[in-house]
């Protein structure tokens, strides 16, 4: 939806497909942060996105048993807004659909599921999709795969997926929040126990992190005992987790960590999670999904205009964000073996490790994985034209 926006906006003819009918899907990314809102910025509309309600999450604490540290500390960092956003997606996605709708160039299909994509002499033309009404062929310069981890289009283009592989699997949950709880997001780890808790106004966004493939098992035990493993670690909701009353209350997302070798073929290209699944860790994969899209807009809006398109240019797209996917990767595959796993195996109280005792013991050292998380390796700046502006003089 980015990439339409910013591709729009430059002048260039764009049809953005979604699958349903709206953008109700929950326990998605919701997190905005602060190199995405300097984007927003940049396009002249993050006093009107601010509007919209959100909650604004200043600091990131973890809990090692009963020791509690602060992780990350936003308000350091050489942006407009020093914090991150939280806003549900089909928030962000509304209002960026919006504000791409000003520009003529821009057209969003709902109901509109890419089944495959239409080659000619071995190039990508478009694709084939389902409607409502029956199926539809759109041809064009350039597909985009934007479409996630499960990609159809990067399956349809044939290709190759390296897999870093992830030793978890989270369940996603709702609980209801109270007046008296803490506001500020927070891991808590303890005895084999992962439980990271997101705030979200009158209520918890919750994920519990199982060992991978280990869903069955949690659910052969029984909810009643999931429950109380929820209470063990996070004792202050044990006067609401009989909110989870079913299985169908509880969304596994299945976590993978891989990355494209190749992004693009002759027509095709493949951003976001579909050309790199990232880890849930710091919640950094909408971060890099967004910073992908300023950088192709910023790289191609100007060839498909002047219809001068090639691989070359397509690799340059790759050339630009595979470092600073390689990068991201690599360090929550280091938390995923280093803390993730071995929270997950031990079966007395957890010490916190040392690199998270410096982070206790000397504040500024927050200021690093606040970096990383609320920017990421590379950020990106919007470089492609305004069309409109253009034509306002």
């Amino acid at each position: 939806m980015m990439l339409g926006l910013l591709l729009a906006r430059a002048g260039v003819d764009v049809v953005v497909l979604e699958k349903h009918a709206d953008f109700l899907r929950d326990f998605r990314g919701d997190t905005i942060h602060p190199s995405t809102l300097d984007a927003i910025d940049e396009l002249g509309l993050l006093n009107e996105f601010l509007k919209r309600p959100h909650e604004k999450i200043e600091q990131i604490h973890g809990y090692f048993g009963d020791l509690q540290v602060p992780v990350a500390d936003f308000s350091h960092l050489p942006t407009r807004c020093r914090f991150i956003a939280l806003m549900p997606q089909w928030d962000f996605l509304d209002f960026i659909a919006s504000a791409a709708r000003k520009y003529p160039t821009f057209r969003l299909r709902m109901q509109t599921e890419v089944d495959d994509l239409l080659f000619e002499n071995g190039r990508a033309i478009g694709v084939c999709a389902t409607t409502p009404h029956g199926p539809l062929e759109i041809r064009a310069e350039l597909t985009v795969g934007a479409d996630g981890r499960r990609s159809t289009v990067r399956e349809a283009a044939g290709l190759q997926v390296r897999d870093i592989g992830a030793p978890m699997d989270v369940l996603w949950m709702r609980i209801s929040r109270r007046g008296d709880d803490p506001e500020v997001p927070a891991g808590r780890f303890d005895r084999g126990r992962i439980f990271v808790m997101i705030f979200r106004g009158d209520y918890w966004q919750c994920g519990f992190v199982i060992p991978k493939g280990g869903y069955d098992e949690v659910r052969r035990r029984g909810l009643p005992a999931f429950r109380r493993e929820i209470v063990d670690v996070a004792p202050f909701l044990a006067d609401r987790v009989d909110e989870l009353a079913d299985w169908d209350a509880i969304k596994l997302l299945t976590v993978k960590v891989d990355r494209l070798v190749r992004w693009h073929r002759p027509g095709v290209l493949c951003i976001g999670d579909a050309a790199h699944a990232m880890s849930p860790i710091g919640g950094v994969g909408i971060n890099l999904a967004i910073q992908d899209a300023v950088a192709t807009a910023n790289l191609l809006a100007g060839p498909l205009r002047e219809c001068r398109l090639d691989s070359a240019t397509l690799h340059r797209v790759q050339r630009r964000r595979e470092l600073p996917t390689r990068l991201t990767q690599w360090l929550q595959v280091l938390i995923q073996n280093r803390v993730i796993g071995r929270a997950l195996q031990a079966d007395v109280p957890l010490e916190a490790p040392w690199p998270v005792r410096l982070l206790r013991r000397w504040p500024w050292l927050r200021r690093v994985p606040a970096y990383l998380i609320g920017i990421g390796i590379r950020r990106e700046h919007v470089r492609s034209r305004d069309a409109l502006a253009n034509e306002n003089g």
